[in-house]
């Protein structure tokens, strides 16, 4: 193998054929990121950032694991302590973490936009900190100035059915040539949290419906008017936070003497509730199957593992972890299901235990009928999301499908700078490609090989959600 330079214009690419598909047809494509938790209010108003620790840290629970596991104390990671200490912090770590993909993200977004190639460290701190920081007072520095320099075109945001959606509305209407769609995330409805967090949800959605919800044919129309909305609003997609999916088969009756419970104080058992949470998910598919939606799906996560953690941060603070459960046969219960009463939307399924990679690919190719690739394996997620887990996931994917149909990378992040991701996606995606045309396992056509990075990089999700921009 030829050498390397670290985080040079060729990184993780290792072959000739693999340059070529990276820069000729992979670099430049339009991004539609059809899923991540940026902050739409953010993005519609174009705040600037105060500094780098807002711009980078703030959210960032991958950087707070290897904050913790390295012994920072709180006060540096969600604590009070000064932006330039919590920079100082991380860069401290940032050394400790090679190997490890926080040590590529890092040092491809300090490249890109900020321009600065030294590697981070505590000698390195408080120069990149200061250089960093005064770009970010230049106007093309603000979110859409980012984005619009990578080439962004479409952002998905995470949003609640009881969510307003103003500032979805007011970044509508300025004709921004970056479009800013919500997604459709009713994780709330089915009760995860506890019978006060859902009573206070439900509380919630009826001010923004104007209705009262008493009843659980109430609860789904106004779920439907929320959907509708949303969909006014270039909504494409829902998407759902399950270790597991729930029996389906439930009746109308019992399901609405669990939600008379759950809504009176009562407390339903595990059972009772996931039948609950079944037959409102099947009727949820039907609304999603008639809007024309995908609906997403990421199983398999263990969440708020450390309780005291949980308690004193709340969640998404990075105590959760990687599941045992097996998801797949109450996937496959569900999409049969639906496929036997032709409701079955479009369907993206994520998995968070590399042990079922090989399952979700094969799982998939059950149900595919009447769209090109209607049911897709998403991309490596979360504590798979890094080389050998992209890697893993394609070749799954090549191996049990067809990796020409699939819809490709989304960032699944809060921050604006995540979007090298993207490209490190496709660095990955075109060394696979590449060394595979090298070592002959596939024609030396660039013609060929070229369209189906492109086609995966982009073209397949503009195609598959719709998206005109």
């Amino acid at each position: 193998m030829r050498r390397m330079a670290f985080n040079d214009e060729n990184f993780l690419l290792q072959s000739r054929a693999a340059e070529r598909l990276y820069h000729d047809y992979a670099a430049d494509c339009p991004i539609y990121d059809y899923h991540s938790h940026l902050d739409p209010a953010r993005l519609a108003d174009d705040v600037a950032f105060n500094d780098l620790t807002e711009a980078w840290l703030d959210g960032d629970h991958y950087k707070w694991r290897a904050m913790r596991a390295c012994a920072v104390a709180e006060e540096f990671i969600t604590g009070d302590a000064a932006p330039r200490e919590k920079f100082r912090a991380w860069s401290e770590v940032v050394p400790k973490t090679l190997m490890n993909p926080l040590y590529h993200w890092t040092h491809m977004e300090l490249k890109n936009p900020f321009g600065v190639e030294t590697q981070l460290s505590g000698a390195t701190a408080d120069s990149i900190f200061d250089c960093c920081n005064e770009q970010l007072q230049s106007e093309s520095f603000r979110p859409q100035s980012l984005l619009r320099a990578r080439n962004v075109k479409v952002v998905c945001t995470t949003d609640d059915p009881a969510d307003d959606l103003a500032h979805h509305v007011a970044h509508a209407n300025t004709q921004s040539d970056i479009a800013m769609y919500p997604t459709y995330r009713p994780d709330a409805a089915f009760a995860m949290l506890g019978g006060d967090a859902f009573r206070n949800w439900l509380k919630q959605l009826s001010e923004v419906t104007g209705r009262e919800i008493s009843s659980l044919t109430a609860l789904l129309e106004a779920m439907v008017q929320r959907a509708e909305f949303f969909d006014e609003l270039g909504c494409k997609a829902s998407d759902h936070g399950f270790s597991t999916l729930f029996p389906t088969g439930a009746s109308e009756k019992s399901a609405s003497d669990v939600f008379e419970a759950l809504r009176s104080g009562g407390e339903p058992d595990d059972a009772e509730l996931d039948h609950y949470r079944g037959f409102l998910l099947a009727r949820l598919a039907e609304t999603y199957h008639k809007l024309g939606w995908a609906q997403q799906f990421h199983v398999g996560a263990l969440r708020n593992t450390n309780s005291a953690a949980f308690k004193a941060l709340g969640p998404d603070t990075g105590f959760d972890t990687i599941g045992s459960l097996d998801p797949v046969p109450s996937l496959q219960s569900y999409l049969d299901h639906l496929a036997a009463k032709g409701t079955l939307p479009r369907t993206i399924l994520y998995n968070i235990n590399p042990r079922d990679n090989d399952v979700m690919a094969a799982l998939i190719g059950s149900f595919q009928s009447d769209i090109p690739g209607k049911l897709q394996w998403g991309s490596a997620w979360w504590f798979n999301d890094q080389k050998t887990g992209i890697e893993a996931q394609l070749s799954s994917l090549a191996n049990m499908g067809l990796l020409s149909l699939f819809v490709g990378m989304v960032t699944d992040s809060r921050s604006y700078l995540s979007f090298s991701r993207h490209e490190y996606f496709r660095r990955v995606l075109a060394n696979l490609l590449g060394n595979a045309m090298q070592t002959g396992e596939i024609p030396d056509d660039f013609d060929m090989v070229g369209a189906l990075v492109q086609d995966i990089s982009s073209n397949n999700t503009r195609d598959y959600f719709g998206y005109r921009m």
